[in-house]
């Protein structure tokens, strides 16, 4: 072949004209069916939190560099060249600090950027002068048109602690709340609520409680962040406190719990903290809160240390799945990222950007398709750390100063990778149900060509396909009752630095895509 035939083949396959792009020329397509009227669970959000840093960038950071941080994270518009500038969450969450910041050292929290202000003061008052670089980011989230916005508490206030402190010192799994202040821990988060209404910054959800079945425990001087257990029965109690608070104080807010430190917690395990899906939503539970105006029939849970291999990843998914319908509740999954080893997938070597995404990408497919996740949220929107290898936490990887007043960011491929999904799937949108032409399980795809579809009432369509094969590979869509000619629209991310949801020019539905080598391809349908 001529270097000109060569040229002229690449500018056809740019320009998606060829049938099937040469990436994948001898590969036959995995044809997936879609049909809009299979539908399974409806979209709530795609989000992430903002916790511990948010205050440093939010108050001290350059404005040009945190504006850039919040587009990344909130943006659902497209440069001159058709790209993404962010990835359009559609969720946030706010971390309502303790008053760990103001105790300083004898907090016993060792990382100072991990002590986190408290609007409640030792007189009973408050100051709503706290927290100011957290309520940035929450203004921002509101002004780029962020639709849900939530609440959490990872401890009530140090004021109301069993110990005056953020976190336990003693191993009992009790509540680190006194048992006299269940009232006023619900009276305090609900002044939050009521302030921030105020100011237009109404919260959608509020969640009381966080990872309730860690211990959290630590030694003064070594703690690691603010939190505590709570039993059953004390979520039970403080969730029935604050749904009459709200009901008090005329706040729309609707509860969430609870926040399960893993998925296994939520339907198994004999502790005093588990089976909390029968514990809350069971009709003859002593702990049950079906009933509450303003708790929804919802659990939400985190995905941490459940990614360890595709056999159980899929298992406990399908656990998720099978408990919640048999008593009628949504599931969100509301914290993840890669604390476990599961991402490494057998080696224990570095993991690039790109492996990383690929697996995060992969988590959040399992979420949907097999435990039915009606909400996807990740931690931590940013924290220190380098974009290259290795980025499990975070969406942005931080190079802050010593005093963290400043410093660098760059985007991780974690962060496009959720873009595929939180860009393009709405609140509202429905999840639809498929029909793969290879027969393969929810396991046996997890390492070739995964598949997920979504449809908009008014007619849009969006799919996403992971290829997490070495090869390229095609996908062929069969989407009934399409108009004839119907085109798409596709954003791709690989491993090139540069390629980050890029646009590509548009293609006809009819025709194959190609799936590069260990890619995201989000292909977007409008009729």
């Amino acid at each position: 072949m001529t270097f000109l035939a060569i040229r002229i083949l690449l500018a056809l396959v740019m320009a998606n004209t060829l049938p099937v792009l040469s990436w994948a020329q001898n590969q036959k397509p995995l044809v997936i069916t879609v049909n809009r009227k299979k539908q399974a669970q409806t979209m709530d959000n795609f989000g992430a939190a903002g916790c511990w840093y948010a205050e440093g960038i939010g108050k001290h950071w350059p404005t040009a560099k945190k504006e850039k941080i919040a587009e990344l994270l909130f943006s659902q518009k497209l440069d001159a060249q058709g790209n993404p500038r962010g990835i359009g969450l559609s969720a946030w969450r706010f971390n309502i600090g303790g008053g760990t910041a103001e105790q300083g050292d004898k907090s016993g929290i060792i990382d100072v950027n991990r002590r986190v202000e408290g609007f409640l003061q030792d007189d009973g008052t408050y100051n709503w002068n706290k927290q100011i670089g957290y309520t940035w980011f929450l203004q921002k989230a509101k002004s780029y048109g962020v639709e849900k916005l939530i609440a959490f508490s990872n401890t009530p206030p140090v004021q109301y602690t069993q110990n005056g402190l953020g976190f336990k010192t003693v191993k009992d799994f009790k509540a680190n709340l006194k048992p006299d202040k269940y009232e006023a821990y619900a009276d305090f988060l609900t002044e939050v609520l009521l302030h921030y209404q105020k100011q237009g910054l109404g919260f959608d959800y509020i969640s009381p409680v966080n990872e309730p079945q860690w211990d959290w425990m630590g030694k003064v001087g070594e703690a690691k962040q603010e939190g505590s257990p709570w039993r059953n029965f004390e979520i039970s109690r403080v969730v029935k406190a604050l749904d009459v608070a709200l009901q008090q104080k005329s706040l729309i807010s609707q509860i969430i719990l609870p926040e399960a430190a893993k998925l296994t917690f939520l339907y198994g395990d004999t502790t005093q903290t588990s089976q909390q899906v029968q514990a809350f939503f069971k009709k003859n539970s002593s702990d049950y809160l079906g009933n509450l105006n303003h708790l929804p029939k919802l659990v939400v849970g985190h995905s941490y240390f459940t990614d360890e291999g595709d056999q159980a990843t899929v298992a406990i998914r399908q656990q998720v799945a099978d408990t919640t319908q048999k008593y009628g509740v949504q599931f969100w999954q509301s914290e993840y990222s890669m604390l476990a080893d599961g991402f490494r997938e057998g080696t224990k070597a570095r993991r690039s950007a790109m492996d990383c995404g690929l697996f995060l990408a992969k988590m959040i497919h399992q979420d949907l398709t097999v435990a039915n996740a009606s909400a996807w949220q990740f931690w931590n929107g940013f924290e220190p750390g380098k974009p290259d290898f290795d980025t499990r936490y975070y969406l942005i990887a931080l190079q802050p100063n010593a005093n963290h007043t400043n410093g660098g960011f760059q985007p991780t491929k974690n962060l496009w990778a959720l873009g595929h999904y939180s860009l393009f799937i709405r609140p509202g949108m429905h999840r639809l149900l498929l029909n793969r032409q290879d027969h393969l399980s929810a396991v046996e795809a997890a390492q070739k060509v995964m598949v997920s579809a979504y449809a908009h009432a008014a007619g849009k369509l969006v799919v996403v396909a992971i290829n997490y094969e070495t090869q390229a590979q095609n996908l062929q869509l069969d989407v009934k009752n399409l108009k004839k000619g119907t085109t798409y629209k596709r954003y791709v991310t690989t491993a090139t630095p540069d390629e980050n949801l890029k646009a590509y020019p548009m293609g006809k539905v009819t025709q194959p895509v190609a799936l590069p080598p260990r890619s995201i391809t989000t292909l977007v349908i409008n009729e």
